[in-house]
């Protein structure tokens, strides 16, 4: 179980509504494979569709952590908050993995 870190600061970033725009569209590309599966089309163009699922995902992970540097990790930098800095390591080996 991984643990919920709370930080001194508002989580209030440029890209929010960017955010979750990008995470709508790709949950109901995602509804459109999986009903793609359930239909049984062709196998080649389901995985088509899920690699742009994940490339839609990855997209919007690089969006969060441009934000998450831009905003918690300045801000961290400026408290000198090196728990925050271990933290955004720790994010970023789990997104990449």
């Amino acid at each position: 179980m991984s643990e919920i870190h709370h930080h001194n600061h508002t989580h209030s970033h440029k890209h929010t509504k960017d955010v979750t725009n990008r995470l709508a569209k790709a949950i109901g590309h995602l509804q459109k494979v999986k009903q793609m599966v359930e239909d049984g089309e062709d196998c080649s163009d389901v995985l088509i569709q899920l690699a742009a699922v994940k490339s839609a995902l990855n997209n919007t992970g690089k969006v969060i952590l441009k934000d998450h540097l831009d905003h918690c990790i300045v801000h961290a930098v400026e408290e000198g908050n090196t728990e925050m800095l271990e933290e955004f390591n720790a994010a970023i080996d789990k997104f990449i993995k």
